[in-house]
């Protein structure tokens, strides 16, 4: 197996864009493709772009009359309706639609397939992780689910044991849809809990159904929660579930709507704390899952200049064994080109300045803490049907 990661990339995947008013401005993608290049990490990961995905790797999760819907409003926006979620609000149609969705869902097949087939172990794709689209409709700023269609296409080529692990801010509804029946696929999404945040779903209550019982994990966390709560219900949670599911690829996905300046949730986590749960699901993937292979997409985060693209950079300087040092500077070539495009100033360092720390879960709880309530709720849900001690 290379030793090299991957980092999928295609331009034409900022192709999509909801328009002018949307929060997910495909300036993010640009942005973080530029930082990734400024600190040279485009020479320490090889960068390949995989072809769209085509409606047989579709319809591994998607429905063929959805994927028509979607293929009709690509040519021709004014004819959505809202019909399968399209032409919303949320989910604007534009011109394009299919190929820009088809072309990112590409990527993110492409890099499950690169690390199943050994020409890898770590492969990024930062302008996926769009996990709320369903089976049949579009959902919360996602077409196509990218993430659901990496894994049921690991699935296909023949693994046995997938784990997801979701970060983003918001449940990853649809990602646990798609595999709800499914023993195959550990799901485990922690995010801002549903009374406060769009999907309204990720319930700790939500633990799979069928054979699926117990492949469902969800840790729904209070509004305002900081980086030492977000890192405790983390490491209170993830690592035992890893060691006792020993996936054979893990696939995560880092949305940086966590982050305190995003606009659109309320968890109060910084990119410290992002940069941390980053390596620590590295350090985990080399400890419990066969040969090391990760699969590790973007997701949400609307503070597109700010927080995004240092975030994600991150995420690929961890991924190609080249970190950067959180006390780094951000070249002035980037900061040029936040301002060409922007016109705003951009950070000047690469992360919030914090030492996120968390006190470990072994060393007891507080039946009073908000936090904590979350925590135990879901281990007293879902560990016991996994066979494991809450």
């Amino acid at each position: 197996m290379s030793t090299r990661a991957r980092l999928m990339w295609d331009d034409a995947v900022t192709g999509y864009d909801f328009g002018p008013s949307h929060p997910m401005d495909p300036v993010r993608l640009v942005l973080t493709m530029g930082l990734v290049r400024a600190y040279g990490l485009d020479r320490a990961a090889d960068v390949v772009a995989a072809p769209a995905s085509g409606d047989s790797t579709l319809r591994l999760v998607h429905q063929q009359e959805y994927v028509d819907a979607v293929r009709r409003v690509s040519l021709d926006p004014r004819a959505a309706d809202g019909s399968y979620g399209l032409g919303t609000p949320d989910d604007p149609a534009f011109a394009g639609m299919h190929e820009a969705s088809a072309l990112i869902a590409g990527q993110s097949v492409g890099a499950a397939e690169a690390v199943w087939r050994g020409e890898t172990a770590h492969a990024v794709n930062f302008a996926g992780g769009l996990h709320h689209a369903m089976p049949g409709a579009a959902s919360g700023f996602c077409i196509y689910n990218d993430a659901a269609l990496a894994i049921a296409r690991l699935l296909e080529l023949g693994a046995e044991r997938v784990a997801y692990i979701d970060v983003d801010v918001h449940h990853g509804d649809g990602v646990q849809t798609a595999f709800w029946e499914d023993p195959r696929v550990l799901t485990v999404s922690l995010h801002e809990h549903p009374r406060t945040l769009f999907p309204q779903t990720g319930w700790a209550e939500e633990t799979g159904g069928g054979a699926g019982e117990g492949s469902a994990v969800n840790v729904a966390l209070p509004a305002g929660t900081g980086d030492e709560g977000w890192l405790r219900a983390f490491h209170s949670v993830v690592p035992e579930l890893l060691a006792d599911f020993r996936p054979q690829v893990l696939v995560t996905q880092h949305g940086a709507d966590t982050h305190f300046e995003d606009p659109l949730a309320h968890l109060a986590v910084s990119l410290d704390a992002q940069r941390a749960v980053q390596a620590s699901c590295h350090d985990l993937v080399h400890e419990y899952v066969d040969g090391g292979r990760w699969v590790a997409l973007g997701g949400g985060g609307y503070a597109v200049v700010d927080v995004v693209p240092r975030s994600w950079t991150h995420l690929v300087g961890i991924a190609a064994h080249a970190p950067i040092d959180p006390l780094s500077k951000v070249p002035e070539s980037w900061q040029d080109e936040v301002y060409a495009r922007t016109r705003q100033l951009g950070p000047g360092r690469m992360t919030d300045g914090r030492t996120p720390a968390w006190q470990p879960w072994e060393a007891g709880y507080d039946p009073a803490d908000r936090l904590d309530q979350a925590v135990l709720a879901t281990r007293k849900a879902v560990f016991p049907l996994r066979g494991l001690l809450a």
